[in-house]
């Protein structure tokens, strides 16, 4: 009885885990109708008008073909993400509709998940363009400056690091080049199939381009800014040193790593307020690091699951957080407030969020210093 309980939830699992797939597969393939909707209430709109009014913007109408034009070329790069996408899974297929409007009654992709094709295309932007460069400087040249001191009279192939939340893999790959060992974790769907598309099939500098800020239709300065290309990536993804060890672990951070002792450092980079339970995240963080081994963490505290139905999330100041991580064993070597940092900012835009994030890095005692 036992055992056919186990087979149902398995069978259960299997079918979640292959609807979730085909849900954002959808998403993914759903991305030209559903932007080329917003290009249509915008020509309504324009309509609309009074004639004396449209014949004040009369390259209006032209604008428009501009974006729907670059629409279209973004589909092609996401045509490329999601082939044989299914091939990222170990010996897993999920076969998805080529034509996601008939599969939408039954997993139709949400506004949510249209928003995160669309933060999915940033992404590009972030980690791997040219245009991203600033953004990685603020946060991730501090963490990987921590980290080259701490082990600088050590080899640096000998050093294992994990970067949970890594998203498209640029941080993980940094650390790579520099020697380190270094695995990327994600569980993000959409991230995942990006990060696969960039780390595995480009292999030539700026080969491909982007339209990453089509969809903000406010506070463009110049018309032009909506439609601004953007090439990538900035560096060959496959140009490591010949004796590097970098590879990215699919699942949720807390499944896949149970095992103590694991990591010379854990290094988060706006990861730590992805949690439903911030304290579980600090508690594995301890558990999988070695003894003496450190972690590096950058970032704020948005805390995505806030204020979300039916989801599960504790939202803690940086002053609890502090406490939790001295409760649980760390010793909080460094601390640095007020960082200026920006995610996915679009520099053109008259709209600019800036976050004032925290750094942080903390120690595990030795199994000498605990006694």
């Amino acid at each position: 009885m036992a055992d056919d309980v186990n087979d149902i939830g398995k069978k259960d699992d299997d079918q979640a885990e292959r609807e979730h797939f085909i849900r954002i597969i959808n998403a993914f393939k759903f991305y030209r109708s559903f932007s080329m909707r917003r290009v249509y209430n915008a020509e309504k709109s324009f309509n609309s008008l009074p004639q004396q009014h449209q014949e004040l913007i009369p390259r209006f109408l032209d604008n428009l073909k501009t974006i729907q034009t670059c629409i279209t070329h973004n589909y092609e790069i996401i045509r490329l993400i999601i082939k044989d996408a299914e091939y990222i899974f170990e010996n897993k297929t999920h076969e998805a509709d080529d034509k996601p409007e008939e599969n939408l009654k039954q997993m139709p992709p949400t506004n949510f998940d249209m928003d995160k094709v669309k933060t999915t295309l940033k992404q590009f932007v972030r980690d791997w363009s040219a245009s991203g460069e600033q953004e990685r400087r603020e946060c991730y040249d501090p963490v990987l400056s921590e980290v080259k001191e701490i082990f600088k009279d050590r080899d640096r192939s000998g050093v294992s690091i994990l970067v949970p939340g890594a998203g498209l893999g640029r941080l993980a790959f940094e650390f790579a080049s520099c020697g380190f060992r270094c695995q990327g974790n994600e569980w993000s769907l959409f991230m995942l199939l990006a990060s696969n598309f960039v780390l595995n099939k480009c292999t030539e500098v700026n080969s491909f381009t982007l339209y990453p800020w089509i969809h903000q239709w406010t506070n463009n300065t110049m018309t032009a800014d909506q439609t601004q290309p953007v090439q990538f990536p900035d560096v060959n993804p496959s140009d490591l040193p010949p004796t590097s060890d970098f590879s990215m672990a699919a699942g949720d951070f807390l499944e896949v790593y149970q095992t103590p002792d694991m990591f010379d450092s854990v290094v988060t980079v706006f990861f730590l307020d992805t949690a439903h339970n911030v304290i579980a995240y600090i508690e594995t963080i301890f558990d999988i690091l070695k003894p003496g081994g450190y972690w590096v963490n950058l970032g704020p505290l948005l805390y995505h699951y806030a204020d979300i139905e039916n989801e599960t999330s504790i939202e803690l100041s940086f002053e609890e957080v502090k406490k939790v991580v001295k409760k649980v064993g760390f010793r909080i070597q460094k601390e640095e407030a007020d960082i200026p940092t920006t995610y996915t900012q679009n520099p053109a835009s008259m709209l600019q969020y800036k976050y004032h994030s925290v750094k942080l890095v903390c120690q595990k005692p030795h199994e000498s210093d605990t006694t």
